[in-house]
């Protein structure tokens, strides 16, 4: 198989001639004409046309998406296929957010709640995972300690207003871990990591309770033995990238736990 970063460069010094690849070709004309190089960077189970499909879904949904750089967008995208993860559709596996980054529009890649999940089945440990909301009238319990508890009987009417969540996992073996996190304690951390916390573009908008969800599950997977190709998988969370690779998890992009979003400037 033909290394992307090299064909991706050959392609360009090719077609800059001919005027086919420019800067200011639109993102969907992009992916057109780069389409062979696209090709050999997806999985089997992705061809191009549904790549280019979750493309211009993306772009429908986002359009800010049409003003970030080329390669940060291609990147984000290709993250997502090669994870078999749909961006930017209700199902909230994964999102490309557009962003001001020292002053130039890019996508950042994240990880959805649900993606999570998917993601976290794949490995043959894993018997169970999962993360839920507690309200004020749920009956809720838990200890830590030696012998940790976790009793949750959500009220069958009224559940009243968020106050918890909290995410577990179950192995094959039997082992487990979970943790706990209040409504303050999420909304602290989002706030301390995301300056788009209040933006219209970040999933805490529209997503809260998922993303929420996904921050206890993340909290909960440290007592979890991950295998590496897991914790790569993980590390691509939050990353803005510039490069197409055979393999995202191995190229390196700058790490924005959320994004870094200043909504004033666009």
């Amino acid at each position: 198989m033909s290394d992307i970063k090299q064909e991706l460069a050959r392609k360009a010094e090719h077609t800059k001639k001919e005027g086919k690849l420019t800067k200011s070709m639109s993102i969907a004309d992009l992916i057109k004409a780069m389409e062979p190089e696209i090709k050999r960077a997806l999985p089997e189970v992705i061809t191009p046309e549904r790549f280019t499909r979750m493309a211009l879904s993306a772009l429908d949904t986002t359009p800010k998406l049409m003003e970030c750089t080329q390669m940060s967008f291609l990147a984000a995208l290709m993250n997502a296929a090669q994870l078999g993860l749909e961006p930017n559709t209700p199902l909230g596996q994964a999102y490309l957010i557009p962003f001001q980054n020292k002053g130039v529009m890019e996508c950042q890649f994240q990880i959805g709640y649900k993606g999570l999940i998917d993601l976290s089945y794949r490995n043959p440990q894993m018997q169970m995972i999962s993360a839920q909301t507690v309200c004020e009238n749920d009956d809720f319990e838990y200890e830590l300690g030696l012998n940790p508890k976790l009793e949750h009987r959500p009220a069958l009417n009224d559940r009243g207003e968020i106050r918890l969540f909290y995410g577990f996992f179950k192995l094959v073996n039997g082992g487990f871990g979970f943790d706990v996190m209040s409504r303050e304690a999420v909304d602290a951390c989002a706030r301390e990591y995301s300056a788009s916390f209040d933006s219209s573009y970040s999933p805490w908008k529209n997503h809260y309770e998922s993303m929420a969800k996904k921050t206890v599950i993340k909290r909960a997977l440290k007592y979890a033995p991950l295998r590496a190709d897991f914790q790569r998988v993980l590390s691509t969370d939050g990353t803005v990238k510039t490069e197409i690779g055979e393999d995202m998890t191995e190229i390196n992009g700058e790490d924005i736990w959320d994004v870094q979003f200043r909504e004033e400037a666009v």
